[in-house]
């Protein structure tokens, strides 16, 4: 997104190439994502979702433990996701947590401290 004043605003993700070849690179805009205290911060709370997550699984049905385990990959990180494809996954299993009784409560105070961290 630019501005009509010629300066440039920028939301996500930005990657400028410049000439050459082999150039790498890629500047990150989004929040979370700047000091490694950033990075040990999100990384702690990912884990301790993780760990709640599989405190949970055992009271969930079937078909909504099949969907926390194929979120899982893009919330850990493990798949390269999107921001948005991991801010779905972690909704998708905040509203399947948010359903359950007894773990749910802090399943959903660890995804939205995670969602904070993420910047959103």
């Amino acid at each position: 997104m630019s501005g009509d004043s010629g300066n440039n605003v920028f939301y996500g993700n930005t990657v400028n190439m410049h000439g050459g070849t082999g150039n790498t690179g890629m500047v990150f805009h989004a929040q979370g994502a700047g000091s490694g205290q950033d990075s040990a911060e999100l990384t702690r709370a990912v884990g301790e979702l993780v760990r709640l997550l599989a405190e949970l699984r055992p009271q969930l049905s079937a078909q909504d433990a099949e969907v926390v385990d194929a979120s899982l990959p893009a919330i850990t990180g493990e798949e390269e996701a999107e921001p948005t494809r991991r801010r779905q996954a972690l909704m998708t299993v905040l509203g399947i947590a948010s359903l359950a009784e007894t773990l749910g409560p802090p399943v959903v105070a660890a995804i939205r401290g995670v969602l904070g961290l993420l910047g959103g």
